[in-house]
C-alpha cells in the first residue's frame, strides 16, 4: 500500500471540487493506495502542504488543480524520490495535456492506478521553478490580468486576451542562448519546456520535456489581422512555420529587458527584475502520467 496524498485547489478552473475526494474513493484502487485530501486555503498553500507530505513520508503527492498549483507541488518534489501525480483542473492545463494525461477527472484517477512513473525536465528561471513555460511579454502581461479576473477558465482567458492585445506594445529584448546573442523587438517571448500553453495551444511543437533542452519561442510584434492565423499556427502545431515566430533551442539562456516587469512561470505571474537567468534541469522530477 502506498500513501497518496491529494493536494486540491478548491478555485482552479472555476469548478466546484467538494466532492471531489468523493470521485477519488470511487475510482482509485484502494487496494494499492491510502487515500488521503487536503485543500489549499491561499496563494503558495500547496507548497506548503507538499514539504510537509514529504517530511511525514508520503510516497505520492496528487496536484488537483491547473498549472499554478502543479508547479507549488513540483517545485517541492523537484530532485526528489517522491512521487508525483496530476488530476487537471485548470483553465488551460497545458503540463497534463503535454503528459498525456487526461483532463476527464475519471479518467485522470484511473490513470494513476496504473503507476506509469516516469522523470521530466524542470526549468529553473532566477532560482525559480517551471514546468511547463514561463515567459515575458504579453503573456506575461495577460496573466497578471487574468489573475485579478473573477470569471475563470478558456473563456475567461480569451477575453483577457482579446481586450488587452490591442493596447500591448513590443519591448526591445537582448537574448542569450547557450553563449550566443540576438537583439530582437518581440512581443512574447516564451521559455518551453513542455509545447503547450494548455487548451492544445502549442507554441513549442517540437519541445520536448525530456530532452534537456528548452525551447525560447520569440513572437514578434504581428498585424492584428493576423492574430487569428496566429492561433491557427498554435493550434495545428505549426508555429514553428509562422513567419511571425522564431524558436531557439538551449540549456542556458539570459534575458535582458530595459526594465523589471512581470514575468510568469506556469502561468502565474510575479514581478521581476530586468535580467533574468535561465537554465534545464534534466530528468529532475517523477510524475505519473
Amino acid at each position: 500500500m502506498k500513501n497518496i496524498l491529494f493536494i486540491i485547489n478548491p478555485i482552479s478552473g472555476g469548478k466546484d471540487k467538494r466532492s471531489f475526494p468523493d470521485k477519488i474513493i470511487q475510482y482509485l484502487d484502494l487496494e494499492k493506495f491510502n487515500p488521503d485530501f487536503v485543500f489549499t486555503e491561499r496563494i503558495n498553500h500547496a507548497h506548503q502542504l507538499a514539504k510537509q507530505a514529504i517530511d511525514m513520508g508520503v510516497d505520492i503527492i496528487v496536484a488537483v488543480g491547473g498549472d499554478g498549483t502543479i508547479n507549488e507541488v513540483a517545485s517541492v518534489l523537484v530532485g526528489s524520490d517522491q512521487i508525483m501525480g496530476i488530476i487537471p483542473f485548470g483553465s488551460g492545463n497545458g503540463l497534463a495535456r503535454t503528459l498525456g494525461i487526461p483532463v476527464n477527472e475519471k479518467e485522470a484517477i484511473q490513470r494513476l492506478n496504473g503507476l506509469n512513473v516516469d522523470r521530466i525536465d524542470s526549468g529553473i528561471l532566477n532560482n525559480r521553478y517551471f514546468f511547463g513555460i514561463a515567459g515575458v511579454g504579453f503573456d506575461a502581461h495577460v496573466s497578471a490580468c487574468f489573475a485579478n479576473k473573477q470569471t475563470r477558465g478558456l473563456t475567461g482567458y480569451i477575453h483577457t486576451v482579446l481586450t488587452e492585445v490591442v493596447g500591448y506594445q513590443s519591448q526591445h529584448y537582448t537574448i542569450e542562448v547557450d553563449g550566443k546573442l540576438f537583439e530582437r523587438e518581440a512581443f512574447v517571448i516564451s521559455i518551453a519546456n513542455s509545447s503547450q500553453y494548455g487548451n492544445n495551444a502549442h507554441i513549442a511543437p517540437l519541445a520536448s520535456v525530456k530532452d534537456g533542452l528548452l525551447d525560447v519561442c520569440i513572437i514578434r510584434r504581428f498585424p492584428l489581422y493576423y492574430l487569428p492565423m496566429i492561433g491557427f499556427h498554435l493550434v495545428n502545431k505549426t508555429a514553428h512555420q509562422s513567419k511571425y515566430i522564431e524558436i531557439i533551442k538551449g540549456k542556458d539562456i539570459i534575458i535582458r529587458r530595459e526594465k523589471a516587469g512581470i514575468v510568469h512561470l506556469d502561468g502565474e505571474p510575479e514581478l521581476m527584475e530586468a535580467n533574468i537567468q535561465i537554465t534545464v534541469n534534466p530528468l529532475s522530477l517523477h510524475v505519473i502520467h
